[in-house]
């Protein structure tokens, strides 16, 4: 089964909170992957708002507005989220889909997962650092793919010094399926139709002939 089908099935689970490592300053950053020079965080211009209160709309605006990852954050978070959901010949990835505006959008509205997302970050580039000799989004993409298989199979039996890697990687796959499969584009992956007019001709002939009509 493909990653992304197993994925699809997956349940959600609850997660334990991510210890926070010490905090990788601008100057630890590659200069191509400085903040002034990473790509903006894609935002839905329009933000369709069915069944909302006006409270709630006022609300929701105002988290728009809002950002909670920064720059470097949401280039670690894409490339997880990736890892997680890529594109195949059925669809786009997970950054196509808008998951990582979705995440941040998430971790301003349910504020008990800010602690969790940026901390597992910091997990990731400490990681990276530690066997790599550079911050996550600055190793290749093999690199990146061996400190993710340590933390993608919470039932194996784990390395020591994991468990805040596998917290962290089950509650950022399980909001990526959840972005991702709530997404139009998600939805056209699953195939899912929902209430679309269709023509009908009326009973088939034989079955008109059956009952003599």
């Amino acid at each position: 089964m493909k990653r992304r089908d197993l994925i699809k099935n997956m349940g959600l689970t609850s997660l334990g909170l991510v210890g926070l490592h010490p905090q990788i300053g601008a100057a630890e950053l590659p200069e191509i992957f400085a903040p002034e020079t990473l790509e903006e965080d894609k935002k839905d211009p329009e933000f369709e708002q069915f069944g909302r209160t006006e409270t709630e709309k006022i609300r929701d605006a105002k988290l728009f507005k809002e950002t909670f990852f920064n720059k470097a954050e949401m280039k670690s978070l894409g490339i997880l989220v990736d890892i997680i959901i890529p594109a195949d010949s059925q669809s786009g990835s997970a950054t196509d889909a808008g998951v990582p505006a979705f995440i941040e959008f998430m971790a301003k509205d349910q504020e008990q997962l800010q602690t969790p997302l940026r901390g597992g970050l910091r997990w990731l580039d400490s990681q990276a650092i530690k066997r790599f000799g550079g911050i996550f989004v600055a190793i290749t993409p093999a690199q990146r793919i061996e400190i993710v298989e340590d933390i993608a199979y919470p039932k194996r039996k784990a390395k020591p010094g994991m468990s805040q890697g596998i917290a962290f990687f089950s509650l950022v796959r399980n909001l990526t399926a959840t972005g991702f499969w709530s997404s139009k584009m998600g939805i056209d992956d699953i195939g899912y139709q929902g209430n679309v007019p269709n023509q009908w001709d009326g009973p088939p002939a034989e079955v008109l002939k059956q009952y003599g009509l």
